[in-house]
């Protein structure tokens, strides 16, 4: 890629080396939908810490280099964050947002490819969470499309989940992981389009977009698996959504599920 941002070229070469150590296999489904040219905003749900490898890896390979909203405090450290504002990536403040969405919107404006993650935070569930209103409003604002994204195996390498004993799951270095990203048809968000609609509208694509991968038979637990890793209502043992309040982070402004399994609802055979 020409005038690859030296943080950026060096990134990537240390995320393959890593993922080739791990034997990771990336699988990339409905690639066509994330345009090579021209501002575009990813709206990805949320599995995994490394989530960002492989939407990256993906964009990549379709000639985009993808700048992530991500927590500002990856930002107090002092290499790491040097290597985020090198490769442009967002710093985004959950009790003062604004600067984060003036600055995506400066970059989609550029014909930067951006990616937010609408829930805030990694679900519990591993179900798609509560929604913030930001993806809405820039595509609203700048009229790019908005190009739903979810990736699914990476919560087995990198997660959340119940903390033991006060501390959550560490790390899983297992070879030979199999890790779906899959992107859905972009999404129009008209001029004058409600922000709270727009938003469900974005949970239930998300829903069925996770859903898609989350239910092929190479991710499903086995029958006798204990599987904290997958979806209480598919039959898993992650937390449900009614458990999953106890630990998720949710900001107050945050638009509530009209999508998803209800709370309580009754696991798949």
């Amino acid at each position: 890629m020409p005038d690859m941002e030296p943080w950026y070229a060096t990134t990537i070469a240390i995320c393959r080396t890593a993922l080739r150590g791990l034997r990771v296999t990336t699988r990339v489904s409905g690639e066509q939908h994330l345009p090579r040219q021209g501002g575009v905003l990813l709206a990805c749900a949320h599995a995994s810490y490394p989530d960002f490898l492989f939407v990256g890896k993906a964009g990549l390979a379709r000639g985009r280099r993808v700048r992530f909203m991500c927590r500002h405090d990856i930002w107090n450290v002092p290499v790491v964050a040097q290597a985020m504002t090198g490769m442009r990536h967002v710093p985004v403040d959950r009790l003062a947002p604004a600067g984060a969405y003036l600055t995506a919107r400066r970059l989609l404006k550029e014909g930067q490819a951006v990616l937010a993650f609408p829930e805030a935070g990694i679900s519990f569930s591993y179900t798609v969470r509560p929604l913030m209103r930001g993806v809405a409003a820039l595509a609203r604002e700048t009229g790019v499309p908005v190009v739903p994204v979810v990736v699914w195996g990476s919560q087995r390498l990198y997660s959340v989940g119940r903390p033991v004993n006060g501390r959550g799951p560490r790390p899983d270095l297992t070879r030979g992981r199999l890790v779906d990203v899959r992107f859905g048809e972009p999404l129009s968000v008209a001029a004058g389009a409600d922000l709270v609609d727009t938003t469900r509208l974005l949970g239930h694509t998300l829903t069925d977009l996770l859903e898609s991968v989350q239910r092929l038979p190479e991710h499903r637990p086995g029958p006798t698996d204990y599987a904290p890793w997958y979806p209480a209502h598919l039959g898993g043992h992650a937390p449900d959504r009614t458990e999953a309040l106890l630990y998720d982070e949710l900001p107050t402004s945050a638009v509530l599920p009209t999508w998803g399994p209800l709370p309580g609802a009754t696991p798949l055979p």
